[in-house]
């Protein structure tokens, strides 16, 4: 029996082509299990989108369509995923949002590419994968190799591996 301590909370997950199967997946049901609303939104709604490992994953709707009003939260997983969504405008204009609003704003390995782009990261501490630890630092973040780092209302991790205490932090924000 879980503790239900996100009752009433959702959260915002974007979908695309090559997403990180395990870092939308494991979060999504863990986000559920606590009692969390999760929307999955890709460009359309209902399409299948394939993770990098073949797991599918079908939107519950689409991006465009979003308002950071109705969620307490974003998240971006990893994979190649990322380094497509993060040139849509309405992409980073939800986490700017979402980041100016003190909700959460959590990213994972190669899905802190999103909230780079949209400018968010200046003076944050946060990890990522070790292949973007570059554009973190230039994007003015202050990069941490851990397997969490929260900072006010971000939540950042490194990699699959990292899943346990990156939704654990999550949760924290959520339910804080």
């Amino acid at each position: 029996m879980s503790d239900l301590s996100l009752l009433g909370k959702r959260v915002l997950v974007f979908v695309g082509d090559i997403y990180e199967d395990l870092e939308l997946w494991y979060p999504k049901l863990r986000l559920i299990e606590a009692g969390a609303k999760v929307v999955i939104a890709g460009n359309e709604a209902g399409r299948t989108y394939t993770g990098k490992n073949g797991y599918p994953c079908v939107s519950d709707a689409v991006i465009d369509e979003m308002t950071s009003a109705d969620f307490d939260g974003v998240l971006c997983p990893g994979g190649f995923m990322p380094d497509k969504l993060r040139r849509d405008p309405h992409v980073l204009k939800l986490v700017r949002e979402f980041a100016d609003s003190h909700k959460l704003v959590a990213a994972i390995c190669h899905g802190g590419w999103i909230p780079i782009s949209a400018n968010v990261y200046s003076g944050v501490r946060v990890t990522g994968s070790p292949g973007i630890k570059d554009d973190l630092v230039n994007a003015g973040a202050v990069f941490e190799d851990s397997a969490v780092v929260v900072d006010r209302h971000f939540v950042s991790s490194r990699k699959p591996d990292d899943l346990p205490d990156f939704c654990r932090g999550m949760i924290q924000i959520l339910s804080s």
